[in-house]
């Protein structure tokens, strides 16, 4: 595969990455139509998937670098505390400390799961008949989420089983097609919280995966030079597009979603799902 169907890919994951439409999905897809007609891999997929995490650490970078330095200093010496030199620490019910904690145990399912069942993420998972119907499904559940949540939570009323919950969401988008913000988004709005703090916590939530995922695939790419379709020029540009993409999606986003619903994203995960199903029964695709 070139350097053109690597960034034409890595546009692709900017696009889609923080959209509920599953980037891993598109990629999946894309790569049947591109020249080589060569599935990307789960390899390539996960590393270019830090370009747009990178977005994400510059997009929330306050709120990242404050929530780490007071989960730290809640380890510390606290007000009214005798020991001598240290700074003073902040107290653990902190809302800053409490989402430390909550990222942390929202990773823990995809971190065991994404460990055990690496031979099915390469394999079986990336099927385009699972894909389609994965799309179809969680796209439903998405659009039942958003029109029947409460909606009346913020990120302050998020609890330690609801955390917990998003963790399990965030599990599911190891298949492509599920869609990592989709799955993280849908429970929280079925959890009754807003969209913008849905969302806000899904891409909090998503940092520590993604990146721990990313590295993981870059160090097999290292090990196992023909893990990938791609050499390491191409998967390069490929993230640095996605990054810089990504970031301008983000902010969009963000912005979309404090006043309009996920009706469209709804919309559009059935007509891709459904044009997918359509190309694999006729034979227009190969599904493995």
């Amino acid at each position: 595969m070139n350097l053109l169907d690597a960034i034409i890919l890595g546009l692709i994951q900017g696009l889609t990455e923080f959209l509920p439409i599953s980037s891993s999905a598109h990629l999946r897809i894309a790569g049947e139509f591109l020249p080589s007609a060569t599935d990307p891999g789960a390899t390539f997929t996960a590393i270019t998937q830090l370009g747009t995490e990178l977005a994400v650490l510059l997009y929330f970078w306050k709120d990242i670098t404050r929530i780490i330095g007071k989960w730290l200093r809640s380890f510390g010496p606290r007000s009214g505390s005798h020991a001598a030199g240290g700074e003073r620490g902040v107290p653990r019910n902190d809302p800053d400390v409490r989402m430390g904690w909550l990222i942390i145990i929202g990773t823990l399912p995809i971190v065991i799961v994404g460990y055990l069942a690496q031979e099915y993420i390469r394999d079986t998972f990336r099927s385009l008949w699972l894909v389609a119907i994965v799309l179809i499904v969680f796209g439903v559940l998405l659009g039942l989420a958003d029109w029947l949540g409460r909606r009346t939570r913020e990120l302050t009323d998020l609890t330690y089983p609801h955390g917990l919950a998003y963790g399990l969401a965030q599990m599911l988008a190891l298949i492509p097609g599920v869609s990592r913000s989709g799955a993280t988004t849908t429970m929280g709005l079925a959890l009754g919280y807003t969209r913008p703090a849905a969302a806000r916590y899904a891409f909090l939530l998503a940092i520590p995966a993604v990146f721990g995922s990313g590295l993981y695939e870059l160090v097999t790419a290292i090990r196992e030079p023909g893990s990938s379709p791609f050499g390491w020029v191409e998967i390069a540009a490929a993230t640095v597009v996605a990054f810089g993409v990504g970031l301008a999606v983000i902010a969009g986003l963000m912005a979309y979603i404090s006043k309009r619903s996920f009706l469209p994203f709804v919309i559009y995960r059935l007509l891709l799902g459904g044009t997918l199903l359509v190309l694999l029964s006729t034979g227009v695709l190969d599904p493995l």
